[in-house]
């Protein structure tokens, strides 16, 4: 069981009275069971899943009458600890509860790169420097023309001559759209003048058709007229 604070980490050693007897670390989040004995919360109720005897004396322990210890927790809190990355170059210390605001900013934390794709970790006074260099380094060109850069093409990027690329890009697209636009409306206008003709055609061949019925009509007249006359002039 690991419940407890890891006895080096202290600048000096803590007292004995401080120190859990299951995980043998210093106590975290200090609780007292009936028979008066002290153990991490974390480690006392591990234990009770597999007996509920207390670890040092062996009596029962009830859960139900386990008692938060709140000035304990606040002396250990007050104990100096030293920073987890001594290993790695940080000889700072301060008090235990100031442990994650001080790994937070420490200059010496291992962090992961920000950049998508890269796997790796850099001391963080570090990591400015590893992510200028870093293959997977990606940016938005800051002239706002909307490239994604990458380390490659970066210095050989001219976000001006991009600009005027698309801008061209887009008026020969425009002088395309405006072009098909122009022959659809030529051949809406050769298919209107086609039907013109045609119905002109057709008028002109009604008109013949109306005149040729006329002089049939007339011609039935003068006829009809003519045997009347004739008809009358027998009866004389």
């Amino acid at each position: 069981m690991s419940g407890g604070y890891d006895v080096e980490l202290f600048v000096d050693t803590p007292d004995y009275d401080l120190i859990c007897t299951i995980c043998q670390g210093v106590l975290r989040c200090p609780v007292r069971v009936a028979c008066n004995h002290v153990f991490c919360k974390k480690c006392i109720l591990q234990w009770l899943k597999r007996q509920e005897t207390c670890p040092c004396c062996r009596k029962p322990v009830n859960q139900s009458f386990i008692f938060m210890m709140y000035k304990l927790s606040k002396s250990i809190s007050r104990l100096r600890i030293k920073c987890k990355n001594e290993t790695h170059g940080c000889d700072a210390t301060f008090p235990l509860s100031e442990e994650y605001c001080h790994s937070t900013a420490c200059l010496y934390e291992l962090v992961p790169c920000p950049h998508q794709g890269c796997g790796a970790q850099a001391l963080r006074r570090d990591l400015e420097t590893h992510t200028q260099r870093c293959e997977h380094w990606r940016q938005l060109c800051h002239m706002g023309c909307g490239t994604l850069l990458s380390l490659q093409t970066q210095a050989q990027h001219n976000c001006y001559r991009q600009l005027r690329q698309e801008h061209e890009a887009q008026r020969q697209s425009h002088r395309a759209i405006a072009a098909a636009l122009q022959r659809k409306m030529r051949k809406m206008q050769n298919t209107m003048a086609h039907m013109k003709r045609q119905i002109g055609l057709i008028c002109e061949s009604l008109e013949v058709m109306d005149s040729q019925e006329e002089v049939e009509n007339a011609g039935e007249t003068t006829t009809a007229s003519s045997s009347s006359s004739s008809g009358s002039s027998s009866s004389s």
